[in-house]
């Protein structure tokens, strides 16, 4: 994939050879190549949090999945904007956008997650089968708000829930929202997403109940729609924000404070954790995603376009869906078959059962392995029939 900064061509003409060509920038819905790595480091970030408990202070797993957010907000965004100005004045063209887009959703989205559902269901894991109707309507997140209960090895689904919440209405809202007034929109949701965790928390409702409903969530998605929007419309605006690391550097500034803040109360759940980091968070996101849509420089451009950093950001729906299944310390038994093959490995080289790092290396490795089968073998097979469907 080019970059998408441009050579710039001398004054006057040089040997071809060292005259290179100039580079396009990317198309309304071309490929950018950094977001891959950048989304191997967000599930990295929510692995890392779930496997390590509460050996981690630091909210990881909660910025991991609001970068998603913001991913998600910007490339659905982008997808959806790009397919109505060129088929939204056509006959049937709303039913154009919308079939498309759900046709490639669902096949991207829904087949392992059903598998997966199927399977936990068949094998009595808990409380897959108590909760069955939840899981198959992608309403968990509404089954942690109204319990108030987490959901043991599929917890983690209810951001998956969020994302397909947001698919309701989404395509929806940007098709029937004029060009001019999409700015607005999107922060009338960052404002109302921001507004309402400040009402659950000032009512004294639970923290998970603003943590994972999807009204909740929006700040994320709308600031993601705001880098589509500039990258569609006002591209060299977008280009001229983040040609440098400057405003990443500052949004991580940022957000390093606010949850140095967050610790300074005497309640772990505070205005700051429930209120104003997921916003943090958000712009962090937003900053990274653009940054990377137009293309990091240096180790970062190294690590994000390296052949296996990609790889890992293709399979991040995989890592994603099977870690939580491989381990995770609030809930996996000591009797759970990773945890025996990991003490039986640890007895052969005692020293290392000590190092937390070779355990993590041990966890991922295995959720590599599941989530590499699972892409090759199901996942590819199934996605690759979007072609049929591309805009």
């Amino acid at each position: 994939m080019p970059e998408v900064s441009v050579w710039q061509s001398a004054a006057a003409p040089r040997p071809r050879l060292l005259s290179p060509k100039p580079v396009p920038a990317p198309g309304p819905t071309s490929y950018l190549t950094q977001l891959d790595g950048l989304r191997f480091v967000a599930v990295l970030l929510v692995l890392v949090d779930h496997w390590l408990a509460e050996r981690n202070k630091l909210p990881l797993g909660p910025l991991g999945v609001t970068i998603f957010f913001v991913l998600s907000g910007f490339l659905i965004s982008r997808i959806l904007l790009s397919s109505k100005d060129k088929h939204g004045k056509r006959p049937g063209g709303l039913g154009f956008y919308l079939r498309t887009f759900y046709i490639r959703r669902t096949l991207r989205i829904f087949p392992l997650y059903y598998l997966v559902i199927l399977a936990l269901a068949l094998a009595h894991i808990p409380p897959v089968r108590e909760t069955l109707a939840w899981n198959l309507l992608y309403a968990t997140n509404l089954y942690i708000a109204s319990h108030q209960s987490w959901m043991g090895s599929i917890d983690h689904f209810w951001s998956l829930a969020v994302e397909e919440q947001v698919y309701l209405f989404f395509p929806l809202l940007l098709f029937f929202v004029p060009r001019r007034h999409v700015v607005l929109t999107m922060l009338l949701m960052i404002t109302g997403a921001v507004a309402s965790r400040y009402v659950l928390f000032a009512t004294g409702q639970p923290w998970m109940v603003g943590y994972v409903s999807t009204i909740c969530c929006l700040d994320a998605f709308g600031l993601g729609g705001l880098l589509a929007y500039l990258f569609l419309y006002e591209r060299d605006r977008f280009e001229k924000l983040f040609q440098n690391s400057a405003l990443v550097v500052a949004a991580l500034l940022a957000f390093v404070l606010v949850v140095a803040y967050a610790k300074t109360y005497p309640e772990v759940h505070n205005i700051q954790t429930e209120v104003w980091e997921r916003l943090a968070g958000s712009v962090l996101g937003m900053t990274l995603v653009g940054r990377s849509a137009v293309g990091f420089t240096g180790g970062v451009k190294w690590l994000f376009e390296h052949a296996v950093c990609r790889y890992l950001g293709q399979i991040s729906y995989g890592l994603y869906i099977f870690h939580n299944f491989v381990f995770n310390a609030y809930h996996t038994p000591v009797s759970h078959p990773t945890v025996q093959l990991w003490n039986r490995l640890a007895a052969l080289f005692p020293p290392g059962a000590d190092l937390m790092v070779v355990k993590l290396f041990f966890l991922f490795g295995l959720t590599t392995l599941l989530a590499s089968a699972s892409w090759h073998l199901f996942e590819k097979p199934i996605n690759s029939l979007k072609d049929i469907f591309s805009y």
